[in-house]
């Protein structure tokens, strides 16, 4: 475990309990050491109002930055403690973050704006406060469809066109990341995500065990679930997510505008203990093991590490006799790119829910997003941990249809849509 001497900033001479009670006294912050001393809000009035913090994940890779920041103390720093906690379903953790259960979670993009708009749920005004990873999601199909000739977008929009019979597509969340890859994808290639084919809502770790058992006949989750479906020989890589938009935003990590509102200087430094633990990850490849080795425990993802390591490094195998190395594979940090929380990310799964139905009319797209993207308290945090600002709010990228969303003209761009509810 000698990794953990690459922890930064983690020389200090005495224990980091010592740290955390010393944090009560401001006298006493002369004892720390400097290089500790800028990163800890230590006193006063930037002391955590609360120091243990309970955070959600659902048992996926991209929960490792929530789990690494735990197990590797990047939290004491900062004079917070994490307690990651396993959830069953995005259902349990969005209900869980709306009645105050959890403080926090890993959480789908999607889904923190879906209860903001009270869509297709209970409405409560959110945040949130940095985006966790980028990358590393993809969409499996069944090795029943290879047999049938589907293998891609093409030919999977080939058979279905066919009508043989109706074919059940599962993702994890109405609102979440997961239905916004498989409904963009699936239109790019013509085919109607809500007319032409039959979509389900199951919890990621249950992917595989529904498809092995005929359950559906494609899905679109985060890993390791897709690399199992491989290694299981139940199905195979269609697509990936960064094929459908490089550098995609993902998971978040979200929370309550009243929670923020009550724990200002814990939000602050939950963001730096999780920046610096994502920093850490995307260090080197002997971190991203250990990481992969930690989540893999069965208090976490509960599968074989050799089953999350390999996408977590870009070493990928579709399951039909190829492999590559994808330098856009799941990414925590990257040079801080990953992390901050782009108003035009926001407002891009709000174009995708109006373009699906489930927003009946055009939002404040921009004032929705300044409201939910915690900008403010991610410079904070950022400060905190050292990392870098980019130079906009706003981001421009072009997804697999080669339309380009910059976040502009958002009410234009969800309405120019070929393929729509």
């Amino acid at each position: 475990m000698e990794d953990h001497k690459l922890t930064p900033k983690s020389k200090p001479s005495f224990s980091r309990r010592e740290f955390v009670s010393a944090a009560l006294g401001a006298s006493l912050m002369t004892m720390v050491p400097p290089g500790v001393r800028s990163g800890a809000w230590a006193a006063g009035s930037d002391a955590p109002e609360k120091k243990e913090v309970r955070i959600g994940f659902i048992p996926l890779t991209d929960c490792a930055s929530v789990v690494m920041a735990s197990v590797m103390k990047f939290d004491e720093k900062y004079g917070i403690k994490i307690i990651p906690t396993k959830e069953a379903s995005w259902a349990s953790v969005r209900d869980k973050l709306v009645n105050g259960e959890l403080d926090a979670a890993h959480v789908l993009y999607g889904l923190v704006y879906g209860v903001q708009l009270g869509v297709g749920g209970p409405k409560k005004d959110m945040a949130n406060l940095m985006t966790l990873n980028h990358n590393g999601q993809a969409i499996t199909l069944s090795n029943q469809m290879k047999d049938k000739g589907a293998i891609d977008g093409p030919s999977l929009a080939a058979l279905i066109a066919k009508k043989e019979k109706d074919y059940t597509f599962a993702q994890t969340f109405p609102t979440g990341t997961h239905a916004m890859w498989l409904y963009y994808w699936l239109a790019a290639n013509g085919v109607n995500p809500l007319k032409d084919v039959k979509t389900i809502t199951v919890p990621p770790p249950q992917m595989v065990a529904n498809m092995r058992v005929g359950n559906m006949d494609g899905y679109c989750v985060g890993e390791p679930w897709n690399n199992r479906a491989i290694m299981d020989n139940i199905g195979f890589t269609a697509v990936t997510s960064q094929d459908i938009w490089v550098d995609h935003p993902e998971k978040i990590l979200g929370t309550t505008a009243d929670w923020v509102k009550q724990n200002p200087n814990t939000a602050r430094a939950v963001v730096a203990a999780i920046l610096d633990a994502g920093k850490w990850i995307d260090a080197s490849i002997a971190n991203k093991q250990k990481t992969a080795e930690t989540i893999a425990q069965k208090s976490f993802v509960n599968t074989d590490t050799e089953v999350i390591v390999a996408r977590m490094l870009g070493r990928y195998q579709n399951g039909l006799g190829k492999s590559w190395d994808d330098k856009n594979h799941m990414k925590f940090f990257n040079d801080g790119a990953v992390n901050f929380p782009y108003l035009s990310d926001g407002m891009w799964f709000m174009t995708q829910h109006k373009r699906w139905g489930l927003l009946k009319s055009h939002p404040d797209y921009l004032a929705v997003a300044k409201q939910v993207n915690r900008i403010d308290v991610y410079k904070q945090g950022a400060a905190a941990a050292g990392v870098a600002l980019p130079k906009s709010d706003m981001r421009s990228s072009k997804l697999i249809d080669g339309v380009v969303w910059d976040g502009k003209d958002p009410a234009k761009y969800a309405d120019g849509f070929k393929v729509k509810a």
